[in-house]
């Protein structure tokens, strides 16, 4: 990082921004705030390439902020759009953004699915200054009529590589289309691949470049380990039975989100999980907005200690202390791999990924290792033989003292194991 930019104040940013920040207990910028804010202020397009966790959020919303301070937006005609590819990413933005601007009489609009289209409407008629939107949702209220495109000067996409995998850049396109007057763009993405790239090269002219690691990467301060089991044979522990000892006994898990491949499976091993005790809950796309919402904030106020997701929550959670991320399930296409692990480690806090895998799906692991360019240690050689079930096992044993994640070692223990 430059040292002439290690504070705030440093980056060019208005004293009244400035004093926020640190009030909300920030007083360093991470490398993405520091190299992307300065450009952005001057009004540079900015395209970044950064990994889930490094701050990029504060990148774009910061200098927006500190645009539109000066001035009001007219009914219908926001000044201002960030584009998110999930709800819970959309929310988490918006929340960011009322933190940001509290010195400041800027106003915002959330437009997400699972929320009334008449409160929505409401605030467009009133005028605000930034709009926080998923695309499908912005464009249904677009064709209604309900808002105007051509007053927006200052664009945000964040995770476009997410909004690729969702189908939604036909979308994007559109939405871009209809912004003639935009001043500034900004593009933040994990990975880019050639369609952003031609997106880029269509819409977004003269950027600056901000690449903080490279492509597919994963933060330092995530441990990464594989538990490797067997389960083809009824006699045999089964991957639930694995993961409740696993969570009963491990002494540096605080909490952990727990990723499924499929909506069915998140609230089968919900339940599961319940029936043994534990205090969890689920995130899926069959869940209304307002149920997801109140789900992730149980789990970020401590009131549930796993919460069992499937892919839809993988971009969408920034909870700074998340202990441990689960992958109950090897992701079946090893980009989602890359954003499930970033739910942990962040905010320059250790955190620890445990991808419980069987025989069959080495596969995956061999394409998730390829992408990363990394191997990803398993907890000892070969493939353990699973634990045979037995009566004797204590079912009543809890975790006692669990150590803060960024000071836990992330050892296993060493019970979970037997070796051929």
């Amino acid at each position: 990082m430059n040292l002439n930019m290690d504070r705030f104040d440093q980056l060019g940013l208005p004293k009244f921004l400035v004093d926020t920040i640190e009030k909300l207990g920030y007083t360093e910028p991470t490398e993405v705030q520091a190299k992307a804010i300065p450009k952005a202020l001057e009004g540079s397009n900015i395209i970044g390439l950064s990994q889930t966790g490094t701050g990029k959020t504060a990148a774009f919303l910061l200098p927006i902020i500190s645009n539109l301070s000066n001035g009001r937006s007219k009914a219908r005609m926001p000044r201002s759009l960030v584009l998110c590819p999930t709800r819970e990413l959309a929310a988490q933005v918006a929340e960011n953004f009322e933190n940001y601007s509290k010195n400041t009489k800027l106003s915002s609009a959330l437009l997400i699915g699972g929320v009334s289209f008449k409160d929505q409407v409401k605030k467009l008629d009133r005028g605000v200054d930034i709009i926080i939107a998923t695309p499908g949702r912005l464009l249904d209220q677009f064709e209604r009529g309900k808002l105007m495109l051509t007053g927006v000067e200052f664009l945000a996409i964040d995770e476009a590589d997410k909004m690729l995998d969702m189908g939604f850049i036909p979308d994007i396109t559109r939405i871009l289309e209809s912004l003639p007057r935009v001043k500034q763009k900004i593009l933040f993405s994990a990975t880019i691949g050639k369609e952003i790239e031609n997106l880029i090269a269509k819409f977004i002219k003269k950027a600056f470049r901000v690449q903080i690691a490279p492509s597919a990467s994963i933060t330092k301060n995530v441990n990464q380990i594989l538990l490797p089991i067997e389960s083809f044979e009824t006699k045999k522990e089964s991957k639930k039975d694995f993961l409740i000892r696993f969570l009963k006994n491990e002494q540096s898990l605080i909490n952990a989100i727990i990723f499924c491949n499929r909506k069915k499976e998140v609230s089968y091993l919900s339940g599961f999980l319940k029936t043994n005790n534990l205090q969890a809950g689920a995130i899926h796309g069959d869940l209304d907005q307002k149920e997801r919402m109140e789900m992730v904030k149980n789990f970020k106020d401590g009131y549930i200690k796993y919460l069992v997701a499937s892919d839809v929550a993988a971009r969408g959670i920034d909870i700074p202390n998340v202990s441990h991320v689960i992958n109950f399930d090897v992701p079946l296409n090893p980009e989602d791999y890359v954003h499930r692990i970033g739910r942990t480690g962040r905010a320059g806090k250790k955190g620890t990924a445990i991808t419980i895998v069987q025989e069959k799906e080495k596969a995956l692991i061999s394409n998730i290792e390829v992408l990363i360019n990394e191997k990803i240690q398993p907890t000892n050689k070969g493939w353990p033989k699973p634990i045979v079930k037995t009566s004797k096992m204590n079912k009543k044993k809890t975790i006692a003292n669990p150590q803060p994640a960024d000071k836990a070692e992330n050892q296993l223990p060493d019970f979970l194991f037997t070796k051929f």
